[in-house]
């Protein structure tokens, strides 16, 4: 099982795909995770905002602003947002688990329920 997040900022608020962008300048100095759950759990999102919690993270400050002002990562951004809209995805959170589509938030029985299927099915268990 992996677990892979792709960006899909919502098009009303004013800093999310500054955001988007500030989590895959974190991704380019190895910290993704660290930086995604830091502005998750801080829920600040202003410019300013994000550069602190680069900061917490002891991240090239210098470099993370640049890739931030120049948009560095905004086509990667972009390409999440294709591929959401490719695959008929308008809306946050959307999980897909073995091929079916999980949207909105869930309780964790319905993910145990999605997930016990599909290891059904690999083990030949049909479905």
């Amino acid at each position: 099982m992996r677990l892979v997040i792709k960006h899909y900022p919502y098009r009303y608020r004013d800093y999310s795909y500054l955001a988007a962008q500030a989590a895959e300048a974190a991704r380019a100095q190895g910290k993704f995770w660290e930086y995604f759950d830091l502005m998750m759990h801080e829920k600040k999102l202003s410019r300013d905002d994000l550069i602190g919690y680069a900061r917490q993270l002891n991240l090239d400050v210098e470099r993370f602003s640049s890739e931030l002002d120049s948009e560095t990562h905004r086509p990667r951004v972009e390409a999440d947002v294709d591929l959401a809209r490719k695959l008929d995805f308008y809306q946050t959170p959307t999980f897909v688990i073995n091929g079916r589509a999980l949207v909105g938030g869930r309780p964790i029985e319905k993910f145990r329920e999605l997930i016990d299927a599909a290891l059904a099915e690999s083990k030949g268990g049909g479905g």
